[in-house]
Order: C-alpha cells, then structure tokens, then sequence
C-alpha cells in the first residue's frame, strides 16, 4: 500500500494525473499537484478539487521552461519546511498525430522536449529533495512511499511490441517514450546509491484526449488505470527499479 507522506504529479490538471490526485486526496498528507496554467480555464476541475481538500497545493510548473521548474522546486522545498518529497510522477506529455511519411521535424522536436527533457530536468531540480526523503526514511530497501521517481511512459515506446501500430504511427511520440525509456533505466542505475527507486509505466491505453483517437474510445476508463496504478506503486521494491511495467506492474519488453 502507498504511504508516502508527500507526493508531486505533473500535468495534474487532466486525464491521469488530475485523477492521481482525486484517488490520493486523504490518503496522502502533502500532494503537490503541478500544471502550466493554473488559473486557465483548463485547470478548473484541479481548482476545485483543491478547494475541497486541504493538503492539496497547485503549483506552477510548465516543464518546458527550466526557470519555471527551479521555480516550483524552491517552492515546494518551501512548503515542506526541511522534510523529503517521497514521491515524483512524471506524468505530463503530448502527442502530434502523424504517419511515417507526414511526420516533421519541428513535431519530433517538441514532443522529445516535453516528453523526455522535461522528465529529466524535473527529476534534476527535485533530487535533492528525493535524496532527503531517502536519508529520513526508516524504511529499508526501496519504495515509492520512500523516494521513488515514476516516468509515466507508453507501450507505444516499446521497440519489441509497438502497440497500436495499425491505429496510429505517431513517430513523435513512440521515439520519445523510447527515450524516456531509456532516461528510466540510467535514473535507475544512477540513483540506486541513494536508495531512490526509477521506473517507466504504461498505464495503459486510457480514456483520456490523448489516448482516444478519431472513431476510437480506449478501452481502459482513467479511473481504473489510476487505481491499478497506485496498487502497483505501492507494491513496487528494489528489484523493481529501473524497469518497465504497465498498470498493472507486469513487466512491458524494451
């Protein structure tokens, strides 16, 4: 089960992040629900939901621009007042529809930027607040309720399964969970010292505007995939780390 004191969700103010923070509102003491427009019509819903419950603080983050993102650190480094963050949810990504042949360069760029950069410079500016985290916890080994960074990935990145090939090419954003992937699997060699668990996710495909495609609902609800989600967060160990599974923590090939 996830006991993690405090938690961070980027793109939380829709889809699957915004029902992170739903499903973990009074389970969770400190949930730092991130998105780029706070006060946009768009982020209704995460004003509302915060509104109702204490605990839950909206943070400006856009993860394309890294004085943004230094900004937001030093902010929730702030509000714990000298405690760790136990848990990092990279979740925030986009997609440009595409075919092999009509895919451009300016496409790829930006959905590598989002989806792989970002991850990464979110995960540098909130390290020393993981390793915090990690050094206060009575916990032996590792686990998200201790310090855990969580790259929400795709099996569409996956080289050996390619999901979804016939439905939708989307080369922008299968090279870039390819690539986040991978930024998973060095966080996980990388941080192991500092008993941080890394991992990639496929939550599935999912209910969400990314994952309904023109004349195609995704199969899984989003309420369902969070719930499977946190389950397998909570579950996850040390042997776990650096790996790739899906919502449900079976393990998804590279």
């Amino acid at each position: 089960m996830l006991q993690a004191e405090s938690v961070l969700v980027t793109g939380s103010n829709r889809g699957i992040g915004l029902e992170i923070v739903r499903q973990l509102v009074g389970k969770i003491h400190r949930i730092f629900a991130t998105c780029r427009d706070p006060e946009g019509p768009r982020a209704q819903e995460l004003r509302s939901l915060a509104a109702k419950h204490q605990g839950v603080e909206i943070i400006p983050l856009d993860i394309n621009d890294p004085s943004s993102i230094e900004k937001a650190a030093a902010k929730v480094t702030e509000l714990l007042q000298g405690a760790g963050l136990n848990l990092l949810i990279n979740n925030a990504g986009i997609v440009k529809p595409s075919s092999l042949e009509s895919e451009t360069a300016e496409n790829m760029a930006e959905v590598y930027k989002t989806n792989v950069i970002g991850p990464m410079l979110v995960s540098q500016a909130f390290l020393p607040l993981l390793r915090k985290a990690s050094q206060k916890s009575p916990q032996k080994g590792m686990g998200c309720s201790k310090a855990a960074i969580v790259n929400l990935s795709s099996e569409g990145g996956s080289i050996t399964n390619i999901l979804g090939w016939s439905i939708g090419h989307v080369m922008n954003y299968r090279c870039s969970k390819a690539a986040l992937n991978m930024l998973s699997r060095c966080q996980g060699l990388g941080f192991a010292e500092d008993g941080i668990l890394c991992i990639a996710l496929h939550p599935g495909w999912v209910q969400t505007d990314m994952g309904n495609m023109p004349g195609q609902l995704a199969p899984m609800t989003v309420d369902a995939s969070v719930r499977a989600i946190l389950d397998t967060l909570g579950r996850l160990t040390e042997k776990d780390s650096g790996t790739f599974v899906n919502w449900e923590g079976v393990v998804v090939p590279w």
